[in-house]
């Protein structure tokens, strides 16, 4: 990989350093107003930005001006999704049964990669439907509009949506927070440290784990580009299967216990699987990849319970805003770019492997002190 490569990961970088911005504005409105409001507004602000984009003038018109726009509307989206997972994330951990908090928080992270196979279904479709000189010209314009028609149908369905339950409660009792910030910050400030570590281990796990894996393997010459795309669907189909199984056992077991085993797998797998990745062959390659896709696919499935389970009603939002939005600003927006750098300054091929193994070590003793949020069996 070269410079072209680390001004692509760098600018994947810039949009992430948005999202906790977004988080903590909608989070703010979220929790004096409601989740349904603030997932609507998220919304609005996504629909707007996808279809703007569409309408794009081109290099040839704007000049160098239309990059600048067209990573602005970049900035826009993520300001918009960071809002997007901890209002969603709060409305079904609110609306679920309690003894299925789990299951149906683990279907925001199940949702994503959903969205993200359709994305891709999308974009491949249109490049093999259009001509490349259309393509060129106007195709590209296409998966954006797709994406603001369908992004404006969540929008109506949304607003047909009843507010959670729990946020009602707290409303007719008066119990909402005018300063849900700094409550969070205050009296609520170590379910946000917790939420921090939680999300930091997530974070890098999918993005050093799943979403790096493929340039990895195709740096190494493990595997072609059309190869990597395949196993890049394959894992996303991991994390899609594991999610829901992840989700109940937590349920079952508690988060504690599922946390601290797949952080101790996070700890010892995957500075081992890097190398035999990148010279294995392609059935080892496959099989690490979706091996690593298991881990970050159950990590996240069972943090979306337990980091909105850390905080009250009155200031989840804000709280997740600040601890696990900040966190994958951090370590998920630079990791597939730190991932290439120390590849690159070390020459080894299990230093992408090791990031992920020094977060994961550094969590464990978090997640040994920390209280147990699953409801309890009756």
């Amino acid at each position: 990989m070269g410079v072209t490569n680390l001004v692509a990961f760098g600018g994947f970088a810039v949009a992430y350093v948005i999202r906790p911005l977004g988080a903590v504005v909608l989070g703010i409105y979220g929790d004096r107003h409601g989740r349904r409001r603030a997932m609507m507004v998220s919304m609005a602000v996504m629909t707007v930005a996808m279809a703007l984009t569409a309408c794009l003038p081109t290099r040839a018109v704007a000049g160098p001006g239309a990059g600048w726009l067209l990573l602005l509307l970049r900035c826009v989206m993520a300001f918009a999704v960071g809002g997007e997972y901890t209002g969603v994330v709060a409305y079904l951990v609110e609306s679920a049964p309690s003894a299925r908090r789990g299951l149906i928080a683990s279907l925001a992270s199940a949702a994503s990669e959903v969205g993200a196979l359709l994305a891709a279904a999308v974009s491949a479709a249109v490049v093999l439907l259009i001509p490349h000189a259309a393509l060129d010209s106007w195709g590209w314009r296409v998966p954006f509009a797709i994406g603001a028609a369908l992004a404006a149908t969540i929008w109506i369905a949304r607003s047909h949506m009843a507010e959670s339950p729990e946020f009602l409660a707290s409303e007719a009792q008066g119990a909402l927070d005018a300063h849900p910030l700094a409550r969070a910050v205050g009296a609520e400030r170590a379910g946000v440290l917790r939420g921090f570590a939680i999300s930091a281990l997530g974070s890098i796990s999918y993005y050093v784990g799943i979403t790096y894996v493929p340039a990895f393997l195709v740096a190494s010459g493990t595997m072609s580009e059309a190869g990597a795309l395949l196993l890049s669907t394959l894992a996303a189909l991991m994390v899609i299967a594991i999610t829901p199984v992840a989700g109940m056992l937590s349920d079952r077991y508690g988060r504690k216990p599922l946390l601290i085993g797949i952080a101790l797998a996070g700890a010892c797998v995957p500075t081992a699987l890097f190398p035999i990745m990148a010279h294995g062959g392609t059935f080892l390659a496959l099989g690490g990849a979706l091996v690593l896709a298991a881990i970050g696919g159950a990590w996240s499935a069972v943090a979306a319970a337990a980091t909105a389970e850390q905080f009250s009603g009155p200031a989840r939002l804000s709280g997740l805003a600040l601890g696990v939005t900040s966190a994958t600003a951090l370590f998920g927006g630079v990791s597939p770019w730190l991932a290439h750098v120390s590849l690159a300054m070390t020459g080894g091929l299990w230093a992408p492997g090791a990031m992920i193994a020094v977060v994961a070590a550094a969590v464990i003793p978090v997640l040994l002190t920390m209280p147990e949020t699953a409801p309890r069996a009756t």
